[in-house]
């Protein structure tokens, strides 16, 4: 008997019909528990704003004391690294200016690096749910 298979939805733009999920994780600087107290609620915000603005889908978003966890979909013509760098340059830049404490906790809000990874392996139901759990440990 066949089993059913699971339908990938696939996005497209005028040149290029795609389905590019990736995983993806960042840390303030020194690893601090700094993303606290309304600064984890606007990040999101930012966050949210900076997908809409590039027409990436935020598939989900945790935020936790001491790093930011992202499922989300990029057009492949855009590129992941260019979304990353303008959702960490634009949410450094706007929480350090709405969260002066910031300011003097860190030099920087984030480190240079972070980790990205093709979702495909794993159905996207169980990273979803791993990314759900983070926030319960």
């Amino acid at each position: 008997m066949n089993e059913p298979r699971h339908s990938i939805k696939y996005k497209s733009n005028n040149n290029v019909v795609y389905s590019c999920k990736y995983h993806v994780i960042w840390c303030p600087k020194y690893r601090r528990s700094v993303l606290i107290n309304s600064v984890d609620q606007r990040l999101k915000e930012i966050i949210k704003e900076v997908a809409k603005e590039k027409s990436s889908e935020l598939i989900e978003l945790e935020v936790m004391p001491d790093h930011v966890h992202l499922l989300i979909e990029v057009d492949p013509q855009y590129g992941i690294h260019r979304v990353i760098k303008t959702m960490k340059g634009r949410s450094s830049r706007y929480l350090r200016e709405e969260f002066p404490w910031l300011k003097s906790r860190l030099p920087t809000l984030w480190t240079n690096s972070y980790f990205v990874s093709t979702v495909g392996g794993a159905p996207l139901a169980v990273i979803k749910q791993y990314i759900e759990n983070q926030k319960d440990i």
